[in-house]
């Protein structure tokens, strides 16, 4: 599997950030990790095993970026006011610097011009930003694998709200979509997964929220439900890659002509 790691300075933070990629062609798949995680994350937790069939095949590339979930949603300590401002920076550095940038990397590499194209992936928190990331810029992102995700920004800023935490809480901008709105039949080109399970340590009533609220917008996704034993760990989230993936990877190549 071929490894790469880059550090590039971001406007947007005003500090470097780093990147690890894993792959040398295929659609760009952005990997958000878990709460407070690390660029290397992919990599230790071993979620390269589970994604290795798609990388080694060259239907993948993967970006494993950092978050800065300590200076927004876990600093709970914090003036939320900043908090969540610091948090609009960084979805920013994503959609501003870091797309373009994958975009820009995988065409060099392999002539792949599928458009929109990145598939945005993440477990736990990392799964809540990757859900943020695909709804809010489905100019941006065309595929979405949110694994036991919490959908509300009540989990890192309590009962505080204002138009910026508004629009980064998906249960509450989703919920306030008007049926008119011309991302709905944008959502309904591309494919969204949102699974969770019943077990220890997860939290399924996020989801079911979420759930309810695509289906009355008439919003086409995957929501699943696993079983009482899928508990909040990575044994069942590589699981989860495994059953879901070749289902988001399916037309590639119909994609790819768009």
């Amino acid at each position: 599997m071929e490894v790469q790691y880059v550090r590039q300075y971001s406007p947007a933070l005003g500090r470097d950030m780093e990147c690890k990629i894993y792959g040398h062609g295929g659609r760009p798949v952005l990997y958000i990790p878990c709460q407070d995680g690390r660029f290397f994350d992919f990599e230790n937790f071993k979620m390269t095993d589970a994604w290795a069939p798609f990388i080694d095949s060259g239907q993948v590339m993967v970006f494993s970026i950092d978050t800065i979930d300590q200076e927004t949603w876990s600093n709970t300590h914090g003036d939320p006011y900043w908090r969540i401002r610091r948090y609009e920076q960084w979805i920013t550095y994503i959609t501003d610097e870091l797309v373009p940038y994958m975009r820009e990397m995988v065409n060099e590499r392999n002539g792949w011009t599928g458009y929109p194209g990145v598939m945005v992936f993440g477990c736990s928190l990392g799964a809540t930003h990757a859900a943020n990331l695909y709804f809010r810029r489905p100019d941006l992102f065309d595929r979405l694998l949110a694994l036991s995700g919490i959908y509300s920004a009540e989990y890192g800023f309590g009962h505080y709200m204002d138009d910026v935490v508004y629009q980064n809480s998906i249960i509450h901008y989703m919920g306030g979509m008007p049926l008119s709105h011309p991302y709905i039949p944008l959502y309904n080109l591309k494919k969204a997964v949102i699974c969770v399970g019943l077990g220890p340590w997860e939290l399924p009533d996020s989801t079911r929220e979420l759930d309810g609220i695509l289906r009355s917008k008439g919003i086409n996704a995957w929501v699943d439900y696993w079983g009482t034993d899928c508990a909040h760990e990575w044994y069942w989230w590589y699981k989860q890659v495994e059953y879901f993936v070749p289902y988001l990877l399916e037309q590639q190549k119909d994609d790819d002509q768009q």
